[in-house]
């Protein structure tokens, strides 16, 4: 209440519970679930689809900084299908 602009304020303040709520890194090397199955999954594909069950389950309520990464998961994932079907109807006629 008493902060004047420009302050700098404490990590762990009383006033605020949620300011040290996203002081632990992220998992899978601190990039995140979903930047790190992003990656993996250019090897596995199937990473794609695991994340972007996460994204679409609204895993990132837990935690909102994998949102970015399981969005982009999604994304490819959709991208990936697309392709897959347009492969897969030029193979058959």
């Amino acid at each position: 209440m008493n902060q004047r602009e420009g302050d700098y304020v404490p990590i762990r303040d009383a006033e605020n519970i949620q300011l040290g709520m996203f002081d632990k890194p992220l998992p899978c090397f601190g990039c995140g679930i979903g930047w790190f199955s992003f990656l993996l999954g250019f090897v596995f594909p199937l990473m794609w689809y695991f994340s972007a069950i996460l994204y679409f389950g609204k895993y990132y309520n837990k935690d909102p900084r994998e949102r970015s990464g399981l969005a982009a998961c999604a994304i490819v994932a959709i991208l990936f299908t697309i392709a897959a079907v347009i492969a897969l109807l030029v193979y058959l006629l």
